[in-house]
This record gives C-alpha cells, structure tokens and sequence, in this order.
C-alpha cells in the first residue's frame, strides 16, 4: 500500500473562483507585524523543533506572544507551495485587538491580494482557526505534506494558537488541510479543511501516558485528537515504545488530514486514528539535508518493529516482515508515516 490523502471533498479539477494564487513574497498580515515569507535566507529555514516550541509557549499573564512567520528550510520539496498554504492560515488565525470575527478575517485575506468574494469564503472556511476573542496569534509548527501530484497539494499544518478575550489568554490550536493547484503563475489554494478533534473523553492509561511524555512532542490538535479517545492503541502503545529510543515530534494523528490516500479513493489511516506522522527526529527535521540518514532510517525500522505494516518516508527501505512494509514518494520526502491495519 503506498499512500497518501486526498479528501472526499476535495475540490473540483479547476482551479475557478476557488482558487488564491499566493507567492512566496506574500504579506504575512498579522497584528504583531510579520516580515516577508523571504525576509530569512533559506538557509536559516524552518524552526527546529527546539525553536517552535520556544515559539509556540504562552506569554506572560494577560499578553500574547509574537507572531512569527514559518519559513520552509533546507530540502523542501516545492517550498512556494507550502508558503502560499501558510500564509493564508497565519493571517487567518492571528488579529490584533478588536478584530475578531468572519468580516475581519476576510479583510486579512483580502490583504493577501484575494479578490472580496474569494476572501470571503475561505474566512467562512476557517471555522477553528477563528474562535471568538478579541485578539490572537498562531504560530506555524510545521508545513507538511498530506499530498503532493505534479499539479494538486494538501499541506497539514498543524498550528498552536493563543486567544485573548479580555484579561484571560487560552492556549489552542488546530491542524488544518490546506489545498492548492498549480496554475500557470504558481500554486493556488483551493480550500481549507480545519481538523475537529472531538471532545476530550477520560483518557485510558496508554493516552494519558503519550500525554505525558515529554519525549514524544504533539501539537494542539494531535494532543486533543488523543485526548477524545479517538486513536487506536496500536498508535499509543507503537509511540510509547519508540519514546524509549527516540524524541519525535509529530505533526499529524487524526484530526485535519485528508480523508483518502490523496490522488486515490482509498481510505487512508489516519481518521480512523490507526496513523501517525513524524516530522523530526531528536529535534533533526527528517526533510533537511543535514540530518543523518541513518537516524530516520533507523526510526523507520524502529516503527516497523512497533507494529506497523504501513512506514513511509524519505527513503524507501528494503526487507521488512510484510510485503511493501516500507514505501516512500514525493509526499513523505518531509515526514515519517507510521500507519496500523484494523
């Protein structure tokens, strides 16, 4: 089985009025300021997983940390890709003070360059990633592929989100499946799928101990997805033993990707939370070029002798217990998937 998304609702084949051309030049248009998407050499490139950390902790009391840009690094697979689905969530998801609400979040996109009606409707799409506050700010964790085909993309972007409604600052957050078409002038969005985790259940001992784990580093909308009881306990358990060996940072779970192995009508694993994906390993991005080979090969492996029938990545390895274990493709060239059969 060699995967990956594509949701039952994707867009039609045209890119139409639906579509939002979106460079890597784009405006991040946030209350805090944000510089160009280009302002930071690519060698600098996206937060290790140290630094988004840093970048995703609260303020003091009563305030909301900067915003600050993602920036794709070193190795990435169509970088202008992933910028034009980022840009569009962090302005969606960030506001200064007082404007809050679906009218303000279609005046930030608009600022983008989308046309009023487009704008519109991705702000009418953004559901999660617009709470009702009077001021936010979300910040980027990772930009990963959910598919990549010559012409159409979904980016995953799992996002961690500080809300302010009066003196009281929550921290939230959510995944969100953004996807794009290529046209003549660059890629374009198309739609956005926000992840809905479901309300959190009482934890099981397997849950509450990947919760707890400080070796296994889970995004907000990761974290609740575990928290509403919806994920396998082959996911739990296959995490849990990869935690004595290695630090991860996972990306997505279940929540926010696509419904479909993407390009195909097959389901993929991941809704029915028997999937996970992995975009570092002991705090080294699996896309960089720097980053051993070895290191994510022998996490693969590691995943395998977990359980899973099912581990994709940048490398395509051999042998195994099941026949095609292990595949790889443009789309898991920035990520480990890790997947489990019913």
């Amino acid at each position: 089985m060699v995967p990956r998304p594509v949701s039952r609702t994707s867009p039609p084949g045209g890119v139409g009025r639906r579509s939002l051309l979106l460079g890597t030049a784009a405006w991040c248009a946030t209350a805090a300021g944000c510089t160009r998407g280009t302002g930071t050499p690519a060698a600098a490139g996206a937060r290790t997983p140290a630094e988004a950390a840093h970048a995703t902790a609260p303020a003091p009391s009563g305030t909301l940390p900067a915003a600050v840009p993602w920036r794709p690094g070193p190795g990435e697979i169509e970088p202008s890709a992933k910028l034009a689905a980022v840009r569009l969530v962090e302005a969606l998801g960030t506001w200064p003070a007082g404007r809050g609400g679906a009218r303000s979040a279609a005046a930030r996109a608009g600022a983008l360059g989308i046309a009023a009606p487009l704008a519109a409707e991705f702000a009418a799409e953004a559901g999660p990633l617009t709470p009702v506050a009077d001021q936010a700010v979300l910040r980027v964790i990772y930009a990963q592929y959910g598919g990549l085909l010559p012409d159409t993309a979904s980016v995953l972007i799992p996002g961690a989100q500080s809300t302010r409604t009066g003196s009281a600052v929550r921290e939230g957050g959510t995944t969100v499946d953004v996807r794009l078409k290529r046209t003549s002038a660059g890629w374009a969005v198309t739609a956005l799928h926000p992840g809905r985790p479901g309300p959190a259940t009482a934890p099981g001992a397997s849950a509450r101990a990947v919760l707890a784990q400080p070796r296994i580093e889970l995004p907000p909308g990761a974290a609740a997805d575990i928290r509403s009881g919806a994920v396998h306990e082959s996911v739990l358990r296959a995490m849990l033993r990869l935690a004595d060996t290695y630090r991860f940072s996972v990306s997505v779970v279940r929540s926010g990707h696509p419904i479909d192995v993407f390009g195909t009508g097959r389901p993929s694993d991941h809704p029915l939370g028997r999937a996970f994906d992995v975009w570092a390993v002991d705090g080294r991005p699996v896309v960089d070029p720097a980053t051993p080979r070895s290191l994510v090969t022998g996490f693969m492996r590691a995943a395998a002798a977990a359980g899973s029938y099912n581990v994709g990545g940048p490398v395509r390895l051999s042998g195994g217990t099941r026949p095609n274990q292990f595949f790889s493709d443009a789309t898991h060239h920035d990520h480990v998937h890790v997947g489990f059969a019913a």
